[in-house]
């Protein structure tokens, strides 16, 4: 982190520039691989600060009731032979996707313990906070062909949040889904009950209900490059026999795909999907991910452990593959040009960061609604707490 002199410096050169001096240009980030393959940046292990946990009816709780243990089949046992269609949908209760959560359950975590945060609650002002999933779309987007996306980011007491907001394509998308993709959503979900028991030691229960609300969620602390940061994650499973019994060592990623047949079917496995796999479980430190491979009538015929970091080792020869320093320079190179574009400190002030495939990170501004989504009760509680020195001055100060 630099010292705090060379910030404030760096902010009042900032606000002394006269205005009609400053870049008409509109600030873009080029996106292609290319210009992130050097070496691999800076990235502190993540470290987990606490959890929470969501409930059947999508409630808040500040503790691990919703945490999950993994149990496979025995190794010498006949091996899986899971239906991942059994109790679709009449056991299924799937969470309501119209319903704009943002950063809330988080920013709720963050506020019940910001004064325990180690290097105190002042370590925020420097830091990012997002969710985990968001900072993966981040990684994989020197290689994504399909999807868009946007990021909304506003600066509050110093700290940068980001929340991302669904775009029309992805909400158009969502709301014709066939049938088929919302069975093949469920499966993932099965997959992880025919997987996991509810205590140590204990046996899966495949015969209850699939609740989408349910999660149990990591709060990480890391740091890529000169940028700190505090996000969060969803997490399927505890492996109470892991080798390392502290989080995130020991928890496990849980995934399904479709059964291969041919070199080609795996070569575009490797390039596509498991891209998303490493970035997904790298950030939070998650060591491996256990796939369940499905043929067409939707049993689970296989298993297989990917370590995370040996995933790379699929595509390293691969001229059409993926590096994971690429992914996490453009990373570090997103969050540097979101800190340098997010200077104003205002909660209702947002920059909205959009990248559609083949082009730049654009950025537009915009006040209040529909994207301000740092909440009221959020913004107050932590207003309220800030005793009056040690206020950080903002550029307009």
């Amino acid at each position: 982190m630099e010292p705090r002199g060379t910030k404030r410096k760096a902010e009042k050169t900032e606000v002394e520039k006269p205005l009609h001096k400053l870049p008409r240009a509109v600030p873009l980030l080029r996106t292609q691989p290319s210009l992130y393959s050097g070496p691999f940046p800076f990235y502190r292990r993540p470290s987990e600060l606490g959890c929470f946990s969501l409930d059947a009816q999508r409630q808040y709780h500040g503790d691990a009731r919703a945490l999950r243990y993994y149990s496979p089949p025995p190794i010498n046992g006949p091996g899986p032979d899971f239906d991942l269609r059994d109790g679709y949908p009449d056991r299924y209760q799937p969470r309501d996707e119209e319903v704009q959560e943002r950063l809330d359950h988080l920013l709720r975590w963050v506020l019940e313990h910001r004064n325990q945060l180690e290097g105190g609650p002042g370590w925020l002002a420097g830091a990012t906070v997002t969710w985990r999933g968001h900072l993966t779309k981040l990684l994989t987007t020197p290689y994504e062909r399909q999807e868009g996306w946007q990021l909304a980011a506003s600066r509050f007491q110093g700290t940068l949040y980001l929340s991302e907001v669904e775009t029309p394509a992805a909400r158009a998308q969502r709301l014709a889904r066939p049938p088929l993709l919302r069975e093949l959503m469920y499966m993932g979900y099965k997959f992880e009950q025919y997987m996991c028991a509810d205590k140590p030691g204990g046996s899966p229960d495949p015969s209850g209900e699939v609740n989408t609300n349910v999660a149990y969620c990591s709060v990480l602390r890391s740091r890529l490059g000169n940028h700190p940061l505090l996000f969060s994650g969803e997490v399927d499973c505890l492996n109470p026999q892991a080798p390392c019994t502290q989080p995130p060592s020991c928890y496990v990623e849980l995934k399904t795909s479709k059964e291969m047949h041919s070199p080609g079917q795996w070569r575009s496995f490797y390039r596509h999907k498991l891209l998303k796999w490493w970035a997904q479980s790298f950030l939070p430190g998650v060591p491996h991910v256990v796939a369940g491979f499905r043929n067409p009538e939707g049993f689970v015929c296989s298993l297989k452990t990917f370590p995370t970091m040996e995933m790379f080792e699929n595509v390293r020869n691969d001229r059409e593959g993926w590096n994971p320093s690429v992914c996490m320079n453009f990373c570090a190179a997103f969050l540097s040009f979101a800190q340098s574009t997010v200077v104003q400190d205002d909660p209702r002030l947002v920059h909205l960061f959009s990248w559609e495939p083949g082009g730049p990170v654009t950025v537009s501004v915009h006040r209040d609604a529909p994207y301000a989504f740092l909440p009221s009760w959020y913004v107050e509680t932590m207003t309220q707490d800030l005793p009056p020195l040690s206020k950080t001055p903002s550029p307009k100060d």
